[in-house]
């Protein structure tokens, strides 16, 4: 009966830690999606989107906030899938969010980001004059911050002229889940599916994306 008890705490507690995540699923939604040109993070230089995409296979385009736990997450793994797949056709930017340039860099490098990124912003009274607050709206993101959020842009699909590069795309309102995010990637680069294992890390914290939160700690059972 003890052990049976202390099995139900650990479950317990696996699902309530997970329930704090901010993971979801990829979605085609309807979103008018803009061509952009915003100032790098790194240098002087300026980034515009519809040339970045260029002769790309796929693009992932993702908005995060450089203080929010939930981007702390997933900024490893998109610096997996960038390097694991960018010799396919793959490309990742990230556009940062709510935060000073310099907090960005050192985020950056803190995570050893290494793909293009820039700014749309640069105070956290932007968050609801961004197109990046716009775009998670319409494409039903009901969080407070919206990080991060993903879109991901087929470059030969893309509208070849105008404003708008697609009224349509897939879109993660919140966290990629790895799995899928990387069974998408293959699929959209053509490359053959590949049996991936599922792995349950710990985790000690629960997220969440505001940057006055505190974060609580559960423990395991003794």
């Amino acid at each position: 009966m003890r052990f049976l008890a202390v099995l139900a705490v650990l479950l317990f507690s696996f699902v309530f830690v997970a329930a704090q995540n901010e993971q979801a699923p990829i979605y085609e939604k309807e979103v008018k999606y803009k061509d952009w040109t915003y100032k790098n993070v790194r240098d002087s230089g300026e980034t515009n989107l519809r040339k970045f995409a260029n002769g790309k296979k796929l693009v992932m385009v993702v908005y995060f906030a450089p203080w929010c736990p939930n981007w702390k997450h997933e900024a490893p793994f998109a610096q997996k899938l960038y390097e694991k797949y960018k010799a396919n056709g793959f490309e990742v930017i990230g556009v940062a969010e709510y935060d000073t340039v310099e907090a960005m860099k050192a985020n950056l490098e803190a995570f050893k980001i290494t793909f293009p990124v820039v700014y749309e912003s640069e105070a956290r009274d932007a968050k609801q004059k961004t197109l990046h607050y716009e775009y998670r709206k319409a494409a039903g993101d009901t969080r407070n911050w919206g990080s991060p959020w993903n879109i991901f842009l087929v470059p030969k699909e893309l509208n070849k002229k105008g404003d708008i590069l697609t009224e349509k795309a897939s879109v993660v309102n919140g966290e990629l889940i790895e799995l899928e995010a990387e069974k998408f990637v293959r699929e959209k680069l053509g490359l053959p599916p590949m049996e991936l294992k599922i792995s349950m890390t710990e985790k000690k914290e629960i997220d969440a994306c505001a940057p006055d939160k505190k974060i609580l700690s559960l423990k395991k059972p003794e």
